[in-house]
Formats: structure tokens, sequence, C-alpha cells
């Protein structure tokens, strides 16, 4: 077999894949407090996740994610949606939103944060990534329907986020 026949063109919009993943039990999310060294939302609450490497689909590396940044696994693990994050004028960031609720082994915090289940009331309480509550608004409304959500966000020269949504 030959070197791949597909192509990446020079001028292209390029995206880095990533997972962030929301599980649920009840009223409760699992969130991680990022250790107050990290270089991207140090001492905020976030979903666990990470970029997809090289040669992974995109489940298989929301599960690595999940079991180097929690010690567990998730039997129902699914995908509920993707948001599309402009964040430079050449690159962006494709973010794949995984969700379940039925996790196997002990949770244990990692070099990335500490583990905590997190009243979703509470999310707007705390010191959390700024669309943490609306991304879990979307997850339970993916779990009650079913239609997964695709996003976009685009920021301005504040840094002042436009959201728009599209549902399946």
């Amino acid at each position: 077999m030959g070197k791949n026949p597909q192509k990446v063109l020079k001028g292209r919009y390029l995206v880095v894949p990533r997972s962030i993943i929301l599980l649920i039990d009840g009223d409760k999310v699992l969130l991680q407090k990022a250790a107050e060294n990290k270089k991207i939302f140090p001492g905020y609450y976030n979903g666990i996740g990470g970029h997809i490497e090289r040669c992974e689909d995109v489940l298989a590396g929301a599960t690595r994610e999940l079991k180097e940044e929690a010690g567990v696994t998730c039997d129902d693990l699914r995908l509920a949606g993707s948001i599309m994050i402009d964040v430079e004028k050449d690159t962006g960031i494709l973010l794949f939103v995984f969700t379940g609720s039925r996790i196997t082994g002990e949770l244990k915090p990692s070099e990335e944060g500490t583990l905590h289940w997190i009243g979703i009331d509470q999310l707007k309480r705390i010191k959390v990534v700024e669309d943490i509550p609306e991304l879990v608004k979307r997850v339970l409304q993916f779990n009650s329907s079913g239609k997964m959500f695709f996003g976009k966000y685009i920021y301005d020269e504040a840094g002042e986020r436009t959201t728009s949504w599209a549902f399946s």
C-alpha cells in the first residue's frame, strides 16, 4: 500500500480535535478542578478531556482521556455533540462532547486536577469554565431527546463569545 492519497491543501482552515466528557449522575456532573499550574483555566472546574491523538478515533481518545485523568471507564460513553471553536485566522478546535453515567473503577485525581461531583444547580456559583453550564444543559437535552447538538463559538476582538447551535 502506498502513501495516503488524501491531502491537506495549503491555506485551508485547520482544526485540532479535542474531547470533553461530562458524566451525569442524577442532578450532578463530574468535573475536574484544574491544577493551579495548568496553562489553560488554572483553578477552574471543567469537564474531563483533552486532545485526540494521532491514529485515535474520537471515542478511543475520549476513553483514554477519561482513564488517564479520572482513573475510570464509562460503559455508556457516547457522543452528544460537537463544537467548532474559532481560535485564530487559520486554526480552530473541533470539540467532541461526550456523556455517560455508568462508570467503572475508582475516581482518582491526576496531575491535571482533582475530581468533584458538582450539583448542576451550583454551576453558576463556582469558578467554572464559561461554557460548562451551557454544555451541561445541552447534554441533558441530548440525554432526554437523543438529538445531537452542533455548536459554533466565534470570539470578537474583545474576547466576547458569540455562540450558535443546530440540532439533529
